[in-house]
């Protein structure tokens, strides 16, 4: 920087006239962006290319026992301070609902969406949620497996 600062305080003493100047700097300029973009362009090649990984299958199969498997998981969690009917236990402290939550997603293979963790206030509606089986095909696959009338007919185009 030192170097820059005096070539353009000769530059000025020399006399250069303002169109030599901004040529000059503005070759040192080019010069500076070409070597930034090899470093770039280097640094690419040096970094392994990242696969897409398939697309997780969004099924969901509640398993037999959920009740009590749930019923479970929320004692062994919040402890002694449950109520007699366990579902009706709060989720008002959130540590301990992102307890819940994250050991049961971590089980069971299925997370609450963020969109719908504000409607998880009890046990209760935890268990709703995962008592809830989740189908992994889109309604134009169930519209091809249904038996449709004779007059309709879908095709798909591949």
């Amino acid at each position: 920087m030192a170097a820059v600062a005096a070539v353009r305080v000769s530059g000025r003493r020399l006399g250069l006239n303002t169109v030599a100047s901004r040529a000059f700097w503005g070759r040192v300029r080019k010069e500076e962006k070409e070597v930034e973009a090899e470093k770039v362009i280097h640094q690419e090649k040096n970094e392994s290319s990242l696969i897409c990984p398939p697309p997780r299958s969004r099924s969901y199969h509640p398993p037999e026992d959920i009740q009590s498997y749930l019923e479970s998981r929320v004692r062994e969690i919040f402890g002694p301070s449950l109520p007699d009917n366990w579902q009706q236990t709060s989720l008002k402290d959130n540590r301990l609902k992102y307890h819940l939550l994250a050991q049961l997603a971590a089980e069971l293979g299925h997370a609450v969406p963020n969109s719908q963790l504000y409607l998880m206030r009890s046990a209760e509606d935890v268990l709703n949620f995962y008592s809830t089986p989740v189908k992994d095909a889109s309604k134009f696959d169930e519209l091809c497996a249904a038996e449709l009338p004779p007059n309709l007919k879908i095709n798909w185009e591949q």
